[in-house]
């Protein structure tokens, strides 16, 4: 994964895939973690896991809409 060192050295094109790429697996953890719910699969430490991953990714995905958000003198 990405981390904040890493951001400084991407141009904002391989960013934006990035960020597409994390928004995406950060949906397909969220659909995960809710489909053990609703099966009734109370693997507590396995959707714990799964939600730590989820805002790593909120984390990651931030720091790049940061990067790529232009910033505004008011």
């Amino acid at each position: 994964m990405s981390d904040a060192r890493d951001l400084s050295m991407k141009t904002d094109d391989v960013l934006q895939v990035e960020l597409e790429v994390f928004k995406q697996e950060h949906r397909d953890l969220d659909e995960a973690i809710h489909a053990l719910v609703e099966r009734g699969k109370n693997d507590q430490l396995t959707i714990q896991r799964l939600k730590k991953q989820k805002l790593r990714l909120k984390d990651i995905i931030a720091r790049i809409e940061d990067r790529l958000t232009p910033d505004i003198i008011a």
